[in-house]
C-alpha cells in the first residue's frame, strides 16, 4: 500500500484535549455571566465543579489571564477581570480597523461561494438571536465575522481578533442584544452582509462605522453603571 493510499486515515479535526474542554467552559461561564467581574476565582469550589485536578484549573486560569478574561491580585489570588472603558475603547478602535478592511476587501472580491457561506452564517446568527443562551449568540457571531476575515484573505487580521476574543466576546453579549441601542445589533449585521453581497465597498464600510459606533455607544453607558470595587 502506498502513502497516498493512507490519505483516508488523516484527522482532519484532532479530538479536544481535557484543558480545551475546560478552558472552553470557564471562558464560557465568564462570558454569560454566571463569574461575575471582581468575582475570586476560587480553585478548589472550580476544581469540584469542574471534575478536574487543581493543575488543570491552574493551567486555565493562566490562559484566561493571557485572554484578558481573568486578573491576578496580589493577596487575592484570581478573579473574573473587570471591563473598564479605556479598554473597551481601544478594542472597538482595533475592531474598526480589521473589520472594515476585510469587509471592503469582501465587497470588491465578492463571489457566488462567498455569497453563500455569508448569508449561512447570518441565517445562523438570526436564529440565535430568538435563544436564552448568550453563549451561542456568541459563536454564531464570531462565525459570521470569520467568515469576512477569511473571504477577505485576512487571515493574520484573523489571529489578531482571535487573541481579542474573550473581552470582544463579553462586548458583544453586552451589547448585541442592548434594548438602548438606536438600531438592533442583528439590523446591523444584516446591512453589512447586504452591502459586501451587493459588491459595494462604501456601503460596506458604512455599515461596519455605524454598527460600531452604536456599539461602542452602549458598552460605554452600560460599563459605567457597572460597581467598581
Amino acid at each position: 500500500m502506498t502513502q497516498s493510499d493512507l490519505s483516508h486515515l488523516k484527522i482532519e479535526q484532532p479530538p479536544a484535549t481535557l484543558r480545551e474542554i475546560v478552558q472552553d467552559k470557564m471562558r464560557a461561564a465568564i462570558i454569560d455571566g454566571h463569574f461575575k467581574p471582581g468575582q475570586r476565582l476560587v480553585e478548589r469550589p472550580l476544581c469540584d465543579q469542574l471534575g478536574v485536578s487543581r493543575t488543570v484549573v491552574r493551567e486555565t486560569i493562566r490562559y484566561l489571564e493571557a485572554e484578558g478574561l481573568v486578573e491576578i491580585l496580589p493577596n487575592r489570588g484570581p478573579i473574573v477581570a473587570r471591563m473598564e472603558w479605556n479598554d473597551a475603547r481601544q478594542i472597538y478602535d482595533i475592531r474598526r480597523m480589521l473589520e472594515t478592511a476585510a469587509a471592503v476587501a469582501c465587497a470588491q472580491t465578492v463571489t457566488a461561494d462567498f455569497t453563500r457561506d455569508l448569508q449561512e452564517a447570518l441565517a445562523t446568527l438570526e436564529q440565535e438571536f430568538d435563544q436564552t443562551t448568550p453563549g451561542a449568540l456568541f459563536q454564531a457571531s464570531s462565525g459570521f465575522y470569520r467568515v469576512i476575515f477569511l473571504g477577505a484573505g485576512h487571515s493574520v487580521a484573523w489571529e489578531i481578533v482571535q487573541r481579542l476574543n474573550g473581552r470582544i466576546s463579553r462586548l458583544r453579549i453586552m451589547t448585541l442584544s442592548a434594548t438602548q441601542r438606536a438600531r438592533p445589533g442583528l439590523d446591523h449585521m444584516r446591512a453589512i452582509s447586504d452591502a459586501i453581497i451587493a459588491g459595494d465597498p462604501e456601503a460596506a464600510r458604512a455599515a461596519v462605522a455605524a454598527h460600531l459606533d452604536d456599539a461602542a455607544t452602549v458598552a460605554q453607558r452600560l460599563l459605567s453603571l457597572e460597581p467598581s470595587e
